[in-house]
C-alpha cells in the first residue's frame, strides 16, 4: 500500500497573492501519465508472476498430478507465512525508513540489513523447531523429510520479500515491479534443469530455494547499483526497535489479508491431504486473476487519495464504487465462460474437479475491486486501522466457515468458505466507508 509517494497539482485557489496560478492541465496529464505507468508496470509484473507460477503449477501437476501440486502450494505458502512474523513486518516499513530523510540513511541500511538476516534465522530455526507438528498436521503423505527440508525456503524468503521492500524504499519502482515477476520466473528454467536428473518433493524444494537464491541476488545488484551499499555505519538497536514496532504495526492488516486468502488452502491440506488441495489451487489460481484490476485500482488511487482532502476523497471514491465493481464482473465473465474446458485441458483430466470450486470462488472475489478501491481509499484518509478492521472480520469468516464446510464438501466447502469471506469484507470495508464522512471531521493525519 505503500508503493509511491506522488506529489499532486497545486489546489486551484491556494496560490500565494499576485502570482499567476499555473496552468492545471499540463500537470494533470503529467500526474496521469505516471499514475497509469505505474499501474501498467505494475500490472505487467503480477500479470508475469501469475504466468510463470501458471507455467510452474502445470509442469507440476504433469510430472506428479494433483498431490504434488499441494506439496509445491504448501511448501511455497506456510514458510511465506512463518516470513512474514519472523521479519517483523520488514517489506512494509523498509519504504518509510528509507524515504524518510529525518533518519541517518548510513544507519538505516545496514540495519535493514541486520533485521533481514536475523528475520531470516528466526524464520528457519522456528520451522526446524516446529517441523515435527509441521510433518503432523501437513506432510504425512511425503514423509517427515520433506517437512525438514523446508526449512531452508523457510530461510530464504525472507531475503526476498524485504528485497521488495528495498526496492520500494529507493525509489526503484520500475524494479520492485520487475522483482514480482522475477521471482516467480525464476523457477522455471531451475527446476527444468533440475527435472533431467531429479524428481518428486526434494527436487520442488531444491528448485524453490535456488530461485530465491537467485531472486535475492538479482535484487541485491540492483540495489548495489543504486548505491545502497554505499557509506554505511553500524547498525542502530535503539532504531531497529523502531523500525521492528513500526512494521509489525503497519504490516498487520496484510498479514490477515495473506491469511485470510491462504487460510483455506492451509485448511484443506490438513484436513483432506495434498491431492484435493491440488485440485483446489488450480481453480483458486485460475480465480484469483479476477483480483487484478483491485490491486491497480488500489496501488493508483491510495496516493491520489492521501494528497487530497477527505471530501474531495469520498466524493471521487463514491463515483468509482460502481465502476469498480463492473470491472471486475466483466473480468470474471470470460473466466467462467472458459473454466469449464480450458481447466481440464491445460491441467489433465484428473483436474475436472476444479471446475465447480473455480465458479463459487469468482462468484466471491467479483467483490474485490471495490475492495482494492476503498482500502486506498480508507489508508488515504488516516484510517489504516479500519481496513485492518474490515480485513480481520474476512478472516474471522473464512476460518470460521472454512471449519464448518470444508470436512464434509472439501474442495467446494474451501471455496464457499473463500468466497463468503471476500463479500464479508468488502462489506465490512463499505460499511466504514459510508459511516466515516458523517463523522465530525477531525483535523487528517497522514500515517
Amino acid at each position: 500500500m505503500t508503493d509511491t509517494h506522488l506529489t499532486g497539482a497545486q489546489t486551484p485557489g491556494t496560490q500565494a497573492p499576485g502570482t499567476q496560478a499555473p496552468p492545471v492541465e499540463a500537470p494533470a496529464r503529467t500526474i496521469t501519465g505516471r499514475l497509469v505507468g505505474l499501474m501498467a508496470g505494475n500490472m505487467a509484473g503480477r500479470i508475469g508472476a501469475l504466468a510463470s507460477l501458471g507455467i510452474a503449477t502445470v509442469m507440476v501437476a504433469r510430472i506428479g498430478g494433483p498431490a504434488l501440486v499441494g506439496a509445491f502450494t504448501l511448501v511455497r505458502i506456510l514458510p511465506g507465512l512463518l516470513c512474514h512474523l519472523s521479519n517483523a513486518g520488514l517489506p512494509a516499513a523498509a519504504p518509510y525508513f528509507l524515504a524518510n530523510q529525518q533518519y541517518d540513511q548510513s544507519r538505516v541500511r545496514p540495519t535493514l540489513a541486520w533485521l533481514t538476516v536475523v528475520g531470516a534465522l528466526i524464520g528457519g530455526l522456528s520451522w526446524l523447531a516446529l517441523s515435527p507438528l509441521i510433518y503432523l498436521g501437513f506432510f504425512t503423505s511425503f514423509g517427515y523429510w520433506v517437512a525438514l527440508a523446508a526449512t531452508v525456503p523457510a530461510f530464504t524468503q525472507g531475503f526476498v520479500s524485504v528485497g521488495k521492500g528495498l526496492l520500494q524504499g529507493t525509489d526503484d519502482m520500475r524494479g520492485a515491479s520487475l522483482a514480482i515477476a522475477v521471482e516467480e520466473f525464476i523457477f522455471l528454467p531451475i527446476y527444468l534443469v533440475i527435472l533431467l536428473g531429479w524428481y518428486g518433493p526434494g527436487a520442488l524444494i531444491t528448485g524453490l530455494v535456488l530461485a530465491d537464491v537467485a531472486a535475492a541476488a538479482w535484487i541485491a545488484v540492483r540495489l548495489a547499483r543504486r548505491g545502497f551499499f554505499a557509506g554505511w555505519g553500524r547498525p542502530d538497536l535503539r532504531l531497529a526497535r523502531t523500525i521492528s514496532g513500526y512494521g509489525f504495526r503497519g504490516y498487520l492488516g496484510q498479514l490477515i489479508d495473506l491469511l485470510q486468502l491462504r487460510f483455506d488452502m492451509a485448511l484443506l491440506g490438513a484436513l483432506a491431504g495434498p491431492k484435493v488441495l491440488g485440485v483446489y489451487t488450480v481453480a483458486s489460481k485460475f480465480a484469483e486473476l479476477v483480483q487484478l484490476p483491485g490491486l491497480a485500482v488500489n496501488y493508483v488511487l491510495y496516493p491520489d487519495f492521501a494528497k487530497e482532502s477527505r471530501a474531495e476523497a469520498t466524493r471521487r471514491t463514491r463515483k468509482l464504487i460502481l465502476p469498480a465493481f463492473a470491472v471486475s464482473v466483466l473480468a470474471a465473465l470470460p473466466l467462467a465462460a472458459i473454466a469449464g474446458t480450458a481447466l481440464p485441458w491445460v491441467f489433465g483430466d484428473v483436474f475436472d474437479d476444479a471446475v465447480v470450486p473455480t465458479y463459487i470462488r469468482l462468484a466471491g472475489v467479483v467483490t474485490f475491486g471495490v475492495t482494492g478501491l476503498i482500502m486506498a481509499y480508507l489508508y488515504g484518509v488516516g484510517r489504516p486501522g479500519a481496513a485492518s478492521t474490515g480485513q480481520a472480520i474476512g478472516l474471522v469468516v473464512v476460518v470460521v466457515s472454512g471449519v464448518l464446510l470444508i470436512p464434509p464438501f472439501g474442495a467446494e466447502g474451501a471455496a464457499i468458505a473463500t468466497a463468503l469471506s471476500f463479500v464479508a469484507t468488502t462489506a465490512a470495508l463499505l460499511a466504514w466507508f459510508f459511516h466515516l464522512p458523517h463523522k465530525q471531521q477531525l483535523p487528517e493525519q497522514k500515517g
